[in-house]
């Protein structure tokens, strides 16, 4: 039994999700909402990879939040109960104020299920106006941009037949 969400790798990170029953509508096809708060989930775990310790205590050391400001998706195919993914999530830019992280999701097999580009924006904590992003922040972004980009694509395990 899989768990219902669990990192595979991190450089590109890669997050595993099992759909839950109560994420689909009556037809058994997952809710739309469902698929922001699985792009926002393996958000969370793309700072917490990158921090190395839970997301929101470094950001609050730092002193600054990452709320949306845009979220768009691209879908490709349905998903249904008990369905298993994996989200790639890569940094498509890093701006003065906000980046964007491209959230790809894919069937065990590579087939897409879905594109997904969230853009946070960075905000002072305790006064909420936007802010350059913090440089350790930037630096951390841009490693791991880099780091990606020299990483090679992920693709879905071959099977293996045994005779």
């Amino acid at each position: 039994m899989i768990a219902t969400e669990q990192v595979l790798g991190e450089t590109p990170l890669v997050v595993r999700r099992r759909v839950k029953w109560g994420e689909c509508d009556p037809a058994g096809v997952v809710y739309t909402v469902s698929f922001s708060e699985y792009v926002i989930s393996a958000a969370e775990l793309f700072y917490g990879a990158l921090f190395q310790t839970t997301p929101q205590r470094a950001k609050q050391a730092q002193g600054f939040g990452t709320p949306t400001r845009a979220l768009a998706f691209d879908f490709q195919r349905s998903l249904w109960p008990d369905d298993v993914f994996d989200m790639t999530v890569t940094v498509a830019a890093v701006r003065q104020r906000s980046y964007v992280l491209d959230v790809t999701g894919r069937t065990p097999e590579g087939a897409v299920v879905f594109v997904a580009t969230l853009t946070p924006v960075c905000v002072a904590r305790d006064e909420r106006r936007g802010i350059d992003i913090p440089t350790a922040f930037r630096a951390a972004l841009e490693r791991y941009r880099d780091a990606c980009a020299a990483a090679p694509v992920p693709t879905a395990p071959t099977a293996t037949v045994s005779a």
